[in-house]
């Protein structure tokens, strides 16, 4: 089994940053892919915000959060981070780390372990 601990979340005003951290523990840690996603205070579902394919490092973002968002990681920790930069109040959600054994998509339901998730807030 697979634990993601995420942390670093937090009240920020507009145009500030934020670090994210998502920290693995369990069993050996090789997914396909980890990736951040959100939930909004209005929205009915998570959405996907960033992904890093495991194997070789690349990453993708939602088109929401590209050019303001990085997703990095480091592999002796098992942790991956999310730069969060140029903060919009609309950026305001609970962020997810979640990582999946097989799949690189951009759908929630293709990740097999989540995180607790972890509140930013951004004020105006």
């Amino acid at each position: 089994q697979v634990q993601l601990v995420e942390s670093g979340g937090g009240l920020v005003q507009a145009g500030g940053s934020l670090r994210l951290s998502c920290a693995a523990s369990g069993r050996t840690f090789s997914p396909y892919a980890m990736a951040w996603f959100r939930l909004t205070p209005s929205g009915k579902a998570r959405e996907f915000v960033a992904i890093l394919n495991w194997s070789g490092g690349t990453t993708y973002y939602a088109d929401s959060v590209k050019g303001r968002f990085t997703m990095s990681r480091d592999n002796a920790k098992n942790t991956v981070y999310l730069q969060l930069n140029s903060l919009k109040p609309d950026d305001t959600a609970v962020y997810y780390c979640s990582a999946s054994e097989n799949s690189s998509g951009i759908h929630a339901d293709e990740y097999d372990y989540w995180g607790q998730g972890t509140q930013v807030t951004v004020s105006s």
